[in-house]
């Protein structure tokens, strides 16, 4: 399993304020991170369908080859034919290749294999992430460093991670193993169809590969103290960080900024402003704002009055995710100014803002 034995200037307990105190804590899990039993030596990458591999034969120029493992396993080389690749190493498939070799046309063969493009070992990563995409990993990943291959989480992730794999047969946690009976199927499965796919309704068929969620509490998994959630991603999985909406809070409050919703709730105004730590002595609440997110590309805005709601003398509005609230001083309209001229700007004037994490 995942290494967490090292520690270091973080608490036993991580409480991240913002999402980049999230990503310095991820990458630093990363390097600390290994999983030792399954990063092997090169020699012991198992070969899959699309990887390119570099084939040369020792004093025989005219067999050297570049191939692509085709999507049956297998190869086609001169004088030998069409040769099982898939779920061989390097090393095993330079034996196999010698042996062919010393049975037909050469007595003492030397053969080597490189692979020199790996496509057949891929991990999907989506979803709230700085770059979700397709990634190539040798052997199993623990999630942490998966994460960070995809340069960590976006300023809307929420607090859950889901892993998404075809099962092997229990009990069988091999690579090799893993490989063959999903990395192909996962590759075929539309992302969010597999991940809203229940567990149970994969088992229906004897024949249709067993799809299991595992689903990961971000907090739990950047603690130091639960390695149980930095799982082991393996090859063929499909890694997803779901998206929380997020709030605004801007202009003249002690923390402004955005704050991400839990599960997506609505949070009202006075929630927001407790979010943000009040207002400061310059507010000018009583011209206070809020931009509802829109889709035709202008917010729609709605004045508010802020002293009033605070004193209870008029109701608090909900904000919903992408909603701004902005809080103006005296002179303040300027600011306000740049906020209403359109939606770019809106996202020009909050879009730097720290995202807080509550």
């Amino acid at each position: 399993m995942p290494n967490h034995e090292s520690s270091s200037s973080f608490s036993p307990s991580f409480r991240g304020d913002t999402t980049q105190d999230y990503n310095d804590r991820l990458a630093q899990l990363a390097r600390e991170t290994k999983a030792p039993e399954l990063n092997s030596s090169p020699g012991d990458y198992q070969i899959g369908p699309e990887d390119l591999l570099e084939i040369s034969v020792l004093e025989a120029p005219d067999l050297n080859r570049t191939v692509r493992v085709s999507d049956d396993g297998a190869i086609s080389l001169a004088l030998l034919g069409s040769v099982q690749a898939a779920g061989l190493s390097a090393r095993q498939l330079q034996a196999a290749l010698e042996d062919r070799l010393r049975q037909t046309y050469m007595k003492d063969p030397q053969v080597s294999v490189f692979v020199q493009d790996v496509r057949s070992h891929p991990v999907s990563v989506f979803g709230a992430v700085e770059k979700p995409g397709v990634y190539q990993i040798r052997y199993a990943k623990a999630l942490v460093e998966v994460l960070s291959m995809a340069q960590g989480l976006a300023n809307d992730a929420g607090d859950t991670v889901i892993v998404v794999r075809h099962a092997a047969d229990p009990g069988d946690l091999s690579v090799t193993a893993l490989l063959n009976s999903r990395s192909r199927a996962v590759r075929d499965t539309p992302l969010e169809a597999a991940v809203a796919m229940p567990s149970a309704a994969s088992r229906t068929a004897e024949d249709t590969p067993r799809i299991e969620g595992i689903t990961i509490n971000l907090k739990d998994l950047l603690d130091s103290s639960d390695s149980r959630s930095n799982v082991l991603v393996y090859p063929g999985d499909m890694v997803k960080v779901a998206r929380a909406g997020i709030v605004y809070v801007v202009g003249q409050v002690h923390k402004p900024g955005g704050f991400l919703l839990k599960t997506n709730e609505n949070i009202s105004v006075l929630q927001a402003i407790a979010l943000a730590e009040g207002m400061t002595s310059n507010a000018k609440g009583k011209d206070a704002r809020i931009f509802l997110a829109g889709t035709n590309g202008s917010p729609k805005e709605v004045p508010i009055n802020l002293d009033k709601i605070l004193a209870g003398k008029a109701p608090s509005p909900l904000l919903k995710p992408d909603d701004v609230l902005f809080v103006p001083n005296s002179g303040g309209k300027e600011a306000l100014h740049v906020l209403e001229q359109s939606t770019a700007g809106m996202v020009g004037a909050v879009g730097g803002a720290a995202i807080y994490r509550w």
